[in-house]
């Protein structure tokens, strides 16, 4: 029974292997498009931009609800970040041009 069960592990093993290596032999790598890289950089800088005014502003204990309520469910501290995440190169751009 022991011998069995062995057999039939080591023939799905193989058969596992086999499909795998057909699979792979026909996958292709998909190369994320410039579109794509500068969405994520864009989206990572801005976390981290919401992340440094989430800490200063704990930090200052300056209260969150300082805002008035508006009709855009957007936090003003997240657009705020998305627009210097969005205006920086700009600005390093123009900060080099203006240093030479």
């Amino acid at each position: 029974m022991q011998g069995l069960g062995l057999g039939l592990l080591i023939v799905g093993i193989v058969l596992s292997i086999r499909e795998r290596r057909y699979f792979l032999m026909w996958r292709t790598r998909n190369t994320p498009s410039p579109f794509a890289n500068a969405l994520a950089q864009l989206v990572g800088t801005a976390g981290g931009i919401y992340l440094s005014l989430e800490l200063l502003f704990s930090f200052l204990k300056i209260p969150e609800n300082w805002w008035s309520e508006s009709t855009f469910m957007v936090e003003p501290l997240a657009l705020c970040s998305l627009v210097l995440a969005i205006v920086q190169p700009f600005v390093i751009k123009l900060w080099f041009k203006l240093r030479k």
